[in-house]
């Protein structure tokens, strides 16, 4: 009878997406023994045996290691609940159901578990027809269903029912007077216990009065089935905050709680840890401070247990980890579409994550991946190259600079190796950008914060802005400045995860790190942009009375209300800082798959200085000489290819170039016109003239290639149809686009200079490349560019693709 009145507190695996593996599963029983919770649920919505196939039985190999699962949790003193979802296609007066359901459960009951649940959730309300002749409602024949299996297998004195109405939100007409829990209360049995996930899926809270209104209903008091830390309903959120928002003294008035976490292993190490602290929290009753449960004082006991954790050399899918390991033991249901195209959790499949991001037989991948020829003598040529004087980004941090030579950037900044370790400032700020559900972390605000304040004040550092104001100029920039500094931490971070020795880790928490990145990079290159670039009031094209025209309005944090559900707002931190940007709605331009190999390498992007010019020039000179072969005019006139592919937007258009950098210095820009009519017009009455001074026809001393080359200069500026310009008065020129591992990252380079020309009133943007560059064309196409003109843009043939901002 003891064992009966056990507050159950533990873990639930029913999350939509790929369940966990067996040796994850396996460290899960280690964790929660010693962190003192007591219960696990089996239900991973894409086990196809639990769900969609609930009707077929295991094959002897998944009996096997069902046993053993089930075993595991019992030597280690917690109670293992097999859960069974057959309400998607079950006819409740079907014999033949019922008499498959019993065999399904007495298979699993045969192998050694003795708790079991039945769960009717995320399915339509609605009976077939047969079921309507023989129950009075819906709520009828379930309940008429789990009697039958309750008293079949013996009546287990652990036995879970989830309801169809399994939440507030969720209850027709509302709890008190809903029909279907009404009847719930009256005739399931009394020793079956009802799953509930509070007022809504996932609850913000969970209160006393609400949890009351609910015991009076069903006549029992229910089990939470906690969905604070799921993650299935957007795949751009983790939650790695600590347990918060239920009070302990709940538990009196609960028969259990059980934390449905996030889908990535690995992310749950805090979430669980603090969960241990809240279930042992007045236990014995002693009214002091050190008995109370607080989150933050949790969360500080699990970060100090989980840096030891993080620095561990495990592989991806803990296929080799420890038999134990230290940890203190003193200190959802997603309303997302049910996808079942997964094999069954206990077939012998290797762990596998959202993506195969290293060899899972590998304990060390690479921290950057070999490159290929081509690019390995440009960086030896670039390693080669004399220091030039560096110059220092607002904002940045001492000692990094961002021009001069790639030698002199080596030493301003260290490479990321694989056998680097987190900081405890690190893995603290990781934890406030990945924080919980209805609230950002510490550093996610602050994030979030500034960013906001610098777009809604971008008009006193304008490029026609009133000068006078010297003060709060000086406000804005070290606003700017303390915002840069928390990017540059952020790609830190990434590459401190991705250098980290736990490749376990990185394997479930590299796809969000690594997309918090390239949203940082973004934003930190508009800041950087906004000082003396944006237009301003005597614009005709922009104005930053129309900053909120061009970003949006309020974060997601903001748009969340206490009776909202997370996934009102998808995206997380880097989701709203995507939205405070110019084109924070095109969701295509944020939103890509992770590189197949990490790499730790640290990139910049910012806007073009005057300084950068020789570089570039060098950078785009080796690039054509490698590609199209070496030739005397190049030798005999170095800048020639520099001033045909960057040269007028260099010097007519520097506010709308950008540049890419990592620790070797510049690896890539591209180069943007706001206005190509009036470019036009320009490059025609200066840049054109010049470079016919600089490259004069003097007998046969100027070669016949360098005068191809300024010919050609002269037709890069021709007409392009008033019918193009009318919809994309922009243009994108990608000739100094590089090529990375990391595609991400040139399209993150891409994507600062299109937020750019969209804060400066654009509406659209078109780029010419050739038919034969079909890498190029992907690239653009995978970022929404759509074909325009084939063949008509200038004298030669072009393929000119364009998009609307």
């Amino acid at each position: 009878m003891e064992e009966e009145k056990q507050f159950l507190c533990g873990v639930v695996e029913g999350f939509y997406g790929r369940p966990w593996s067996m040796d994850q599963r396996r460290v899960l029983f280690q964790w929660m023994q010693l962190w003192g919770l007591n219960t696990y649920l089996y239900g991973p919505k894409d086990d196809l045996k639990h769900r969609l196939l609930w009707r077929e039985v295991y094959s002897p190999e998944e009996e096997a290691q069902l046993r053993t699962l089930i075993a595991e949790a019992q030597s280690r003193g917690m109670r293992f609940v097999y859960a069974l979802s057959p309400g998607q296609d079950i006819v409740f007066s079907s014999s033949c159901d019922l008499t498959l359901l019993k065999r399904k459960l007495k298979q699993v009951s045969d192998l050694g578990c003795q708790a079991f649940a039945i769960l009717f959730d995320d399915i339509d309300h609605s009976m077939c027809q047969a079921d309507s002749e023989v129950f009075a409602s819906f709520a009828h024949a379930q309940v008429t269903i789990t009697n039958e299996i309750y008293r079949f297998l013996g009546e287990p004195p652990v036995f879970l029912f989830c309801p169809t109405e399994y939440c507030g939100s969720l209850c027709s007409p509302s709890v008190s007077k809903s029909p279907y829990l009404q009847t719930v209360g009256e005739d399931l049995l009394p020793n079956i216990t009802v799953i509930w996930t509070g007022s809504k899926v996932i609850s913000r809270k969970l209160s006393l009065d609400c949890l009351a209104e609910l015991e009076s209903v069903l006549q029992r008091p229910p089990l939470i089935w906690d969905n604070l830390h799921a993650n299935d309903y957007d795949t751009r959120r983790l939650f790695l905050g600590p347990f918060k928002g239920r009070d302990p003294q709940l538990k009196s008035h609960l028969r259990g709680l059980l934390l449905n976490p996030n889908c990535e292993f690995e992310a749950n190490y805090i979430p669980l840890h603090t969960l241990g602290t809240w279930y042992r929290a007045e236990k014995d009753y002693v009214k002091d401070e050190e008995s109370e449960y607080c989150p933050d004082r949790a969360l500080t006991a699990a970060l100090h247990d989980w840096m030891e954790e993080l620095n561990q050399p495990l592989q991806a899918g803990r296929q080799s980890t420890r038999a134990d390991h230290r940890a203190s033991v003193s200190s959802s249901r997603s309303k997302t579409p049910d996808r079942s195209n997964c094999p069954s959790t206990f077939r012998a499949t290797p762990a596998v994550a959202k993506l195969p991001v290293f060899p899972l037989n590998s304990s060390s991948p690479p921290s950057s991946p070999p490159m290929g020829k081509a690019e390995r003598e440009g960086r030896e040529g670039e390693r080669k190259r004399s220091q030039q004087p560096s110059q220092q980004l607002p904002g940045s941090k001492s000692g990094a600079p961002v021009g001069g030579g790639r030698a002199q950037r080596a030493q301003g900044r260290s490479v990321c190796g694989g056998k680097g370790s987190l900081s405890e400032a690190q893995v603290r700020l990781l934890v406030g950008l990945h924080y919980l559900p209805h609230e950002h972390g510490p550093s996610a605000q602050k994030l979030l914060q500034d960013l906001t304040w610098l777009k809604t004040n971008c008009h006193l550092v304008g490029a026609n802005s009133k000068k006078g104001q010297p003060e709060k100029v000086d406000e804005w920039r070290g606003r700017a400045s303390r915002f840069l500094s928390l990017c540059e931490d952020i790609a830190q971070l990434h590459g401190s995860v991705v250098g980290g020795a736990n490749r376990a880790v990185l394997y479930d928490l590299y796809p969000y790190v690594w997309d918090l990145r390239n949203t940082a990079l973004v934003a930190k290159a508009f800041i950087c942009w906004l000082d003396g670039r944006v237009l301003s009031d005597s614009s005709s094209l922009g104005s930053w009375r129309n900053c909120f025209h061009w970003c949006g309005k309020t974060t997601g944090a903001d748009m969340l209300g206490v009776d909202s559900e997370p996934w009102v707002f998808k995206g997380g931190v880097s989701g709203d800082v995507q939205m405070l940007l110019p084109v924070g709605s095109s969701a295509e331009l944020f939103t890509h798959p992770p590189p197949l190999f990490p790499t730790s390498r640290i990139y910049n992007i910012r806007p073009y200085h005057s300084k950068d010019k020789v570089e570039l020039y060098r950078m785009v000179r080796q690039l054509h000489q490698r590609t199209q072969g070496g030739h005397e005019s190049t030798m005999a006139h170095p800048d020639v290819i520099g001033d045909r592919c960057l040269g007028p937007c260099l010097a007519l258009s520097p506010e709308y170039s950008f540049i890419l950098e990592d620790e070797l210095g510049i690896c890539g820009c591209v180069l943007g016109i706001l206005d190509v009519r009036s470019f036009a017009k320009r490059c025609q009455a200066s840049w054109i003239p010049a470079m016919r001074d600089k490259y004069p026809p003097k007998g046969n001393s100027t070669h016949s290639n360098t005068q191809d080359l300024v010919r050609l200069m002269e037709e890069d500026q021709g007409e392009y149809p008033d019918s193009l310009i009318y919809h994309f008065p922009s243009q994108l020129r990608l000739d100094a686009l590089p090529e990375l591992v990391d595609v991400s990252v040139s399209r993150t380079l891409l994507t600062s200079l299109l937020t750019a020309l969209k804060a400066n009133g654009s509406q659209g943007v078109f780029c010419e490349v050739q038919p034969t560059d079909h890498q190029r064309l992907e690239f653009l196409t995978k970022l929404g560019f759509l074909e325009i003109l084939r063949g008509e843009a200038r004298s030669r043939e072009g393929v000119v693709l364009g998009r609307l901002l």
